[in-house]
């Protein structure tokens, strides 16, 4: 008997594969620093763990498919303190922003539609995609040219009869680059003249460094019809266990498509909305201390980065990762060796290999991913194991 191909194709995480290797090599004592998954260290808000401990309902029920009008009250101001016309009918909570991706792949495609995505990307639009039946087109970027979109011309070559959407993340999961008024107005041009939808995964989008200014694609009126927007709180408040997303849409069809997928599992987890509720309801002022944070740690990050000879990358804008080009063949290869035959003093280091957040073939497989979410000393002591140990696998392995 054979299982779905969809289940023997789809992807493993590249983010989350080998970290068998690294509880083997904690099961014999060595230390591991974690930086190859998207797991802030900041405390999780008080009122978030106030809000599942004071709970007193006698029942825990089924809430409404779309989520608790409350919460969706909480997210719409959110979005009209920055500027953006979102009411609480605008939004389906979903659990995760993975769910949210899933809905939206699926409401604006057909099994065998295409969307089209810059890469490198986070690698789980691989899943959903799966999930949907959809295809990625991939639109390469260079870490030499800092991760920056294309020209139109070269965007509009990668749209064929298939194509349904494109989708842009900005503060990007991989890279930190943040993407310009100017980047974006190209591509919403685009999708008004070829007739597409345009998916923003903008989860990271309180985490912008040295000024620079965040442009939602819900700024754009001409294409407000045409606009998903990608939504969570795992990482905006801590709470990547809350599993609470949204999908945000001025879209009737999208959105009574998406609540129709909403319908079909129910309803998003209760105590987890309550829980949202409450971390909405702090202020977005909560956000400044934590963006001067992890503005040091990318800044120290980048100064430790830069002693490595032969590597390539460049200074990230946002979020909380980077990509880099490492002096070798093979990155898995490398982060395998490292969980296995390599410690110094005791600890080695994790990060993630970058050929997973690619489609096309051999892309990334000289590069790596790093999540600064540790402090600085710890992430300061991370990056001097994770040096020498490229010193030491390269006198090995060339």
């Amino acid at each position: 008997m054979k299982i779905s191909k969809r289940g023997r194709e789809i992807q493993a995480s590249p983010i989350r594969k080998l970290k068998p290797l690294a509880d083997k090599a904690q099961a014999r004592g060595i230390k591991v620093y974690f930086i190859n998954i998207g797991q802030p260290d900041i405390p999780t808000p008080r009122p978030v763990w106030e809000a599942f401990c004071q709970a007193q309902d006698e029942v825990l029920s089924y809430g409404p498919a779309q989520g608790f009008l409350e919460l969706r009250t909480a997210i719409a101001n959110y979005y009209q303190e920055r500027g953006h016309n979102i009411t609480p009918d605008n939004i389906v909570i979903t659990i995760g922003g993975s769910e949210a991706i899933h809905f939206a792949f699926s409401a604006v495609s057909d099994p065998g539609g295409s969307i089209i995505i810059p890469e490198p990307y986070y690698t789980n639009y691989n899943g959903y995609a799966s999930f949907a039946n959809v295809n990625i087109i991939p639109l390469t970027l260079d870490v030499e040219k800092g991760f920056r979109l294309p020209s139109t011309a070269e965007i509009e070559a990668k749209i064929t009869p298939q194509t349904r959407a494109i989708l842009l993340c900005s503060p990007n999961n991989p890279t930190g680059t943040v993407y310009t008024k100017e980047e974006i107005s190209r591509v919403v041009d685009l999708v008004l003249k070829k007739d597409l939808f345009l998916i923003a995964d903008e989860v990271y989008n309180e985490f912008i460094y040295d000024g620079v200014h965040h442009t939602s694609v819900l700024e754009f009126e001409e294409v407000r019809d045409r606009t998903i927007v990608i939504d969570s709180i795992s990482k905006r408040f801590s709470c990547c266990g809350a599993r609470v997303g949204a999908v945000i849409t001025r879209n009737p069809e999208i959105y009574e498509a998406v609540l129709k997928f909403a319908q079909a599992r129910l309803c998003p987890p209760t105590m987890e909305q309550k829980a949202a509720l409450a971390a909405y309801q702090i202020g977005r002022e909560v956000f400044a201390a934590i963006r001067q944070e992890y503005q040091r740690r990318r800044d120290v990050l980048y100064e430790e980065l830069k002693k490595i000879p032969g590597i390539t990358m460049h200074k990230p804008q946002g979020a909380f990762y980077i990509i880099i080009r490492l002096p070798v063949k093979d990155s898995e290869h490398f982060v395998r060796w490292m969980l296995t035959e390599f410690e110094l003093e005791g600890e080695t280091v994790m990060v993630a290999p970058a050929s997973g957040f690619y489609a096309t073939p051999e892309k990334g497989r000289d590069e790596v991913r790093i999540a600064y979410v540790l402090k600085e000393e710890d992430l300061k002591r991370a990056i001097h194991v994770f040096r020498e140990g490229l010193k030491k696998y390269q006198t090995i392995f060339g």
